[in-house]
């Protein structure tokens, strides 16, 4: 008997649908309320570029003299280096006011919109700089907001009631 195929992806463009907020205080990570995530900024309208944001573990090798196959199993969790690329406003009312160095709080990505019961990741952060990209070439004045990520982000939590529609 052939193994169940799953179910194919309904596939999508995150543009449009994503969102980000950057959300000052989270009492659980693991378990955000509506009240906490709309008192947060969704910041999603002025970024360029997203880099980081996913967990990887090392591979802690487990040799033995049985055999001459060395077998691995998980180790140390850890968050890549993160930031986010946002645009620079000519006036200078951006998000070097929302996010000033050492700021703290937490970063919600919504990959699917700001849905009920859809998956989100909460990063704990502090915002390690926030640097000036400079360039003579065709592109808009951007910032780049560096983050540490303080301790283990609560990834794929069930969105809580209310918010709105597809992408919100």
């Amino acid at each position: 008997m052939p193994a169940t195929p799953m179910s194919p992806s309904t596939r999508f463009f995150n543009a449009a649908i994503t969102r980000v907020v950057f959300v000052p205080e989270i009492s659980d990570k693991f378990a955000p309320t509506r009240s906490e995530l709309d008192a947060g900024v969704d910041v999603s309208a002025d970024i360029a570029e997203l880099t980081g944001w996913q967990v990887t573990s090392e591979q802690v090798q487990t040799p033995d003299l049985a055999t001459r196959f060395t077998s691995s199993i998980p180790g140390r969790s850890t968050a890549e280096e993160s930031s986010i690329t946002f645009y620079a406003d000519r006036e200078g009312e951006d998000i070097r006011e929302l996010l000033p160095r050492d700021t703290q709080g937490y970063v919600v990505i919504m990959d699917h919109g700001d849905q009920s019961g859809l998956p989100a990741d909460v990063y704990p952060v502090r915002v390690a700089s926030v640097g000036k990209m400079r360039s003579v070439g065709e592109e808009a004045a951007r910032l780049e907001v560096q983050f540490s990520i303080l301790s283990e982000p609560a990834e794929n939590i069930t969105l809580p009631a209310s918010g709105g529609g597809e992408g919100n």
